[in-house]
């Protein structure tokens, strides 16, 4: 492997898909060998405290000077950007958002040496929500023709990026991924009676409870399935959302079959407690806890919403039906939770292709393939074996 790079990555550090995947990207991307500086306002959560080597973290701390009305945090994240970029003579900035992340590394980059390059990943909101603000979308599409290359997590979000912001330049297609050392089926015989009893099913949903999730039609996808096959249904995760959902569960009688977690860490342990997730989102720019499902081998029941269908395979890893239609999910689910067999073959088929297409060192490869293209240099990658 020839010398590493020197990456600064920036991303939101609290909960979330995009900050997820930046975090595992940055520790993969150590592992190969490259210096990685986080810049960030707080330690990404999935980085955690103890010492890895190649990573470094660089807090962005913000100065709440009189003569702001509110705390300038992107010019305090541009400016920390440039001084890393400066002291650390770091070879590009991938930044996971186009606002503000994408428009800080720019201003940072005019302030750095002139060779450092800027990498973007368009994860979803940045396009999905705050793109259809008519005040933003000139930034959004400023920020995004200004970087040196740009990724997006699935091909509708980059179908939808071209509509909204009549953007033509390239965008490199690099889905989200899952370590395979850490997402596997775990052994739950023992932790999985104190939810359900044997002969029971488990139906899960995790999710952030915001309304695009659609967390009612989870509700009344599992109230007519338990009619059918005797089940239970597992919330994890919290949100606005959620008091709305416990009431109707209450109002419908389903208190005693429905168990809340709250938000939890463990996540692939709890997620194979499951023998299907719930996914019936109105938008999904890739849907990363299905694929953090799948490679537990659990299938998922879920919407034809955004880039869903590009990460389950219809009839193979799961089924999928259109927006709102919790009866014809509800008829899925049955159908699974009602044959083995079934269950079984899409058990099998979820782990071969978490396991073969999205690969977390296949995709920490396309990433670095991108680094070495925009940096002009011209590197072999050794193709991993999935």
């Amino acid at each position: 492997m020839n010398e590493g790079l020197k990456i600064g990555i920036t991303c939101y550090p609290s909960l979330g898909g995009s900050g997820v995947v930046a975090t595992e990207l940055g520790k993969l991307l150590a592992e190969r060998g490259h210096q990685v500086h986080f810049i960030t306002h707080n330690i990404p959560f999935r980085l955690g405290s103890s010492f890895q080597k190649n990573i470094h973290y660089h807090e962005v701390e913000v100065n709440d000077y009189y003569v702001f009305r509110y705390p300038p945090y992107d010019l305090s994240l541009a400016s920390k950007m440039a001084q890393v970029a400066n002291l650390q003579q770091l070879d590009l900035l991938h930044v996971h958002y186009a606002v503000p992340h994408a428009v800080c590394a720019y201003l940072a980059k005019q302030m750095a040496h002139p060779d450092l390059k800027v990498v973007t990943t368009l994860h979803g909101t940045d396009i999905t929500v705050l793109a259809q603000d008519e005040s933003l979308k000139d930034m959004i599409r400023f920020a995004i023709n200004k970087s040196d290359a740009v990724t997006a997590v699935s091909k509708d979000l980059i179908r939808e990026t071209r509509e909204l912001l009549d953007i033509e330049r390239p965008i490199d297609l690099t889905y989200n991924f899952v370590d395979k050392r850490v997402y596997y089926p775990r052994d739950c015989s023992q932790l999985r009676s104190e939810f359900a009893y044997p002969f029971e099913k488990i139906m899960m949903h995790i999710s952030n409870f915001r309304p695009v999730k659609r967390v009612s039609d989870v509700v009344d996808v599992f109230a007519r399935v338990q009619e059918k096959v005797a089940s239970r249904l597992v919330f994890v995760g919290e949100g606005p959302d959620m008091p709305k959902v416990q009431c109707k569960i209450r109002e419908m009688g389903l208190e005693d079959r429905v168990h809340f977690l709250g938000k939890q860490d463990e996540i692939a342990q709890v997620i194979s407690l499951a023998d299907c997730l719930l996914l019936p989102s109105e938008k999904e720019s890739f849907g990363l806890v299905a694929l953090e499902a799948m490679a537990c081998g659990v299938p998922t029941i879920g919407s034809e919403a955004g880039g869903i269908p590009e990460l389950v395979t219809h009839g193979e890893t799961g089924f999928l039906a259109p927006i709102g239609e919790t009866e014809t999910m509800a008829e899925y689910a049955i159908q699974l939770l009602s044959q083995p067999m079934l269950a079984q073959k899409m058990r099998e088929a979820c782990l071969h292709r978490a396991r073969h297409v999205f690969c977390n060192d296949l995709i920490a490869r396309e990433y670095e393939k991108i680094y070495y293209r925009v940096l002009g240099k011209e590197v072999e990658v050794p193709k991993p074996v999935c």
